[in-house]
């Protein structure tokens, strides 16, 4: 009787414990990561050949205490090793684990390679050579605390590689992960299984595989026991033999049919490939189709299973993306598949929660470092129609009254970018800004008493409902996470896409970016200050600090300034604000772009102007200004340099957006100028919410010096 071990992936064990003891396992004892079990050799050889969901099969020799490197080596030379296998074989070590005394992983597999040389040359043996790549014989070491336990790898290279799969897609489950994902769906041989992301087919092999009574170690080459001493080759033989005969049968007898999709033609050629490598090339049908087309191959057929990994995304800009896919696709199940059982495996259950289905069951397994889970769902038999509530509700139905009320108003005023909603309800704490055809969704930072997975959920279902409502296809939504943002992160670049577009404003027109910036080029709660800018314009020499993408520029010169001058620290902005003039027809040696620190220029500065449009950031400490700035303690030494360069019987518009700001009225008195507030002319009615979003003044010469 032989001491076996299976590992597996973490959260298999218990289904690894139950296909080992069907095999006619003894003594079965689950552990993290594996299960101990024994067994004559006739089952050894079963279990290698027949093992759907271990990693690997040890062969466990013995266990030291390693408190010294020299520990380790004479525990590993107490196993006679030229009886386990002759010099004329190769062989590699896998050491695992570490302790106070093998800090080095590499230092402990070399420990152990040396105690099993010198265990050669002490009987005056040749010395068996390292073969790292495709040894005769792997010898596992795994250390934990002061045990070292020393194995034999009967398996050789990871069961999972069953020898079908030369070519995956992106992101392939391991082949012994899929057959536990196949195992744990609710799907049942001689039934019908759809996956309608099949990628290279995997989880349908597999299935298939289970249906067809195939061994998964029928197609493997190389075996990790075949330079073993002990190796019976006659009781391999005749599993082999076994597996054979079993495999020709099933493909016989199996009444079960697959079908699998996905949307990337050279894929489903990696699955038919697969497939065929497999042996199963008849019983699986793959094509090319979009998922959100899919219909039931099987309309007047037997019921079955829908299972799949569907993608999920550790980047926030594919987020709208997925959260659509899997909204779309909960309704398309409901609609096509009622009577049909639904399991999905998924590192985010937040995106499995946008199919509003209920799960029956779930089960979590880790693919890799990712936590998993999978859930079942019992599809109802014509449940289309009540195909449950709207998502965010509440939500949904703000943005719908907003939406009546502002897209009509905003055609008649010539506005192509404008605010739908402004977290407007405390639960959806929002932006949603309308770009033309685009619409960008920008999460203000939750507070820290909301858990993250559920601040994420309620984004998850503001984007739902958003695509939902607009009736806009998820590639057109921007997905954007805020902060209060300080000094030189204002500036701050995300993205190397370069997607500009067009919109128009009033009779402007601006590029705007939805993905590279933080910001999009166009600050939208300004639009009416740059109209007023436009009407003032008329004849005067316009000069814009902090000017950003020029926008204020562009209306000024649109409204007929005789010349622009054009103020940033940004060459990005400044060559942003110069394509924005020249989409404007605004060229010329009177439209100028100055890139400097607005504060400096300003005070070196001798030029006269009629109209000046300052618009500085709250706080600012950007390595590029000589000393930082805060625009409450700092307008009026603002003012001071700007009256300077402000002609007599000009005007300044000075606005910032720092809430709660108090103009010193009692310090501009004292320059001898005079502030006219203009906030509540300068608000837009898809901001009349956010009452102080931005504070807005005339500021003119009071009178006579």
């Amino acid at each position: 009787m032989n001491s076996l071990f299976a590992s597996t992936a973490r959260g298999l064990e218990e289904l690894l414990k139950s296909e080992l003891e069907a095999m006619g396992a003894q003594a079965c004892q689950v552990v993290q990561g594996g299960v101990h079990y024994q067994g004559d050799d006739r089952l050894m050889y079963q279990s290698l050949m027949w093992s759907r969901l271990a990693s690997r099969i040890l062969l466990p020799l013995t266990e030291c205490g390693v408190y010294s490197d020299l520990d380790l080596y004479l525990g590993v030379q107490a196993i006679d090793w030229p009886a386990m296998f002759g010099s004329d074989k190769t062989f590699a070590v896998h050491f695992s684990g570490l302790n106070e005394v093998i800090r080095n992983s590499q230092y402990g597999a070399l420990k152990v390679k040396d105690a099993i040389v010198d265990s050669f040359t002490r009987k005056n043996l040749p010395r068996p050579d390292v073969d790292r790549e495709q040894p005769d014989i792997r010898v596992n070491v795994w250390l934990n605390k002061d045990t070292a336990s020393i194995a034999l790898d009967l398996s050789g290279a990871g069961l999972h590689q069953r020898g079908y799969r030369q070519q995956t897609g992106l992101a392939p489950l391991k082949e012994n992960l899929a057959a536990a994902i196949v195992l744990r769906s609710g799907w049942q041989a001689g039934t019908p299984l759809v996956d309608p992301l099949c990628g290279s087919g995997t989880l349908l092999i597999e299935a298939a595989m289970i249906a067809s009574d195939r061994a998964p170690g029928l197609h493997r080459q190389h075996w990790g026991f075949t330079g073993w001493a002990k190796f019976d080759e006659a009781l391999w033989r005749e599993a082999i033999a076994e597996a054979q005969v079993r495999a020709k049968r099933g493909l016989q007898e199996t009444t079960s049919r697959f079908y699998g999709y996905d949307i990337d033609s050279r894929v489903i050629e990696l699955a038919r490939a697969n497939a065929r490598r497999a042996g199963l090339a008849g019983v699986i049908s793959f094509g090319v189709q979009d998922v959100l087309k899919l219909t039931n191959p099987l309309p007047e057929g037997p019921t079955g299973t829908v299972l799949s990994n569907p993608p999920y995304g550790e980047r926030l800009e594919s987020e709208p993306a997925l959260i659509a896919l899997h909204s779309q696709l909960g309704r398309l199940m409901k609609s096509h598949f009622g009577g049909w059982n639904l399991s999905l495996f998924s590192a985010s259950p937040e995106l499995l929660s946008c199919l509003q289905l209920r799960a029956d069951r779930q089960f979590k397994a880790k693919n890799g470092p990712l936590d998993c889970v999978q859930k079942n769902y019992q599809l109802a038999v014509n449940s289309a129609a009540g195909a449950g509530g709207q998502i965010a509700e509440d939500y949904a139905n703000r943005l719908r009254k907003n939406l009546k009320k502002l897209e009509k108003w905003a055609r008649q005023e010539g506005l192509e970018c404008y605010r739908l909603y402004d977290a407007d309800l405390p639960d959806y704490n929002v932006a949603v800004d309308r770009y033309g055809d685009w619409i960008v969704v920008q999460e203000y930072a939750p507070p820290k008493t909301i858990e993250p997975a559920k601040a994420r959920q309620r984004l998850f279902d503001v984007i739902t409902a958003t695509l939902s409502v607009l009736d806009l296809p998820s590639d057109k939504l921007v997905l954007k996470t805020r902060e209060r943002q300080k000094g030189k992160s204002q500036y701050q670049k995300l993205g190397e896409k370069g997607d500009f577009f067009e919109v128009s404003e009033f009779n402007a027109k601006m590029w705007v970016n939805l993905t590279d910036y933080l910001d999009t080029g166009l600050f939208l709660d300004h639009r009416i200050a740059r109209k007023m800018l436009g009407q003032m314009s008329k004849g005067k020499d316009f000069l814009n600090l902090f000017a950003y993408t020029g926008s204020a520029s562009v209306h000024a010169g649109l409204g007929g300034a005789r010349s622009t001058t054009t103020v940033d620290m940004s060459r990005t902005y400044l060559e942003w604000a110069e394509r924005n003039l020249r989409l404007n027809g605004l060229t010329g040696r009177q439209h100028r772009l100055m890139q400097a620190d607005c504060l400096s220029w300003l005070r070196e500065s001798n030029e006269q102007f009629d109209l000046i449009f300052i618009d500085p950031p709250t706080f600012s400490n950007s390595r590029r200004m000589e000393e930082s700035f805060d625009v409450q303690r700092d307008h009026l030494l603002l003012m001071k340099d700007l009256k300077r360069l402000l002609r007599k019987g000009g005007t300044m518009m000075f606005s910032n957006n720092k809430r709660g700001f108090k103009m010193d009225h009692e310090g501009l008195a004292g320059l001898n100028l005079a502030a006219q507030d203009i906030t509540a002319k300068t608000q837009s009615q898809d901001f009349a919410r956010n009452r102080q979003i931005h504070n807005c003044w005339l500021i003119t010469h009071a009178g006579k010096e």
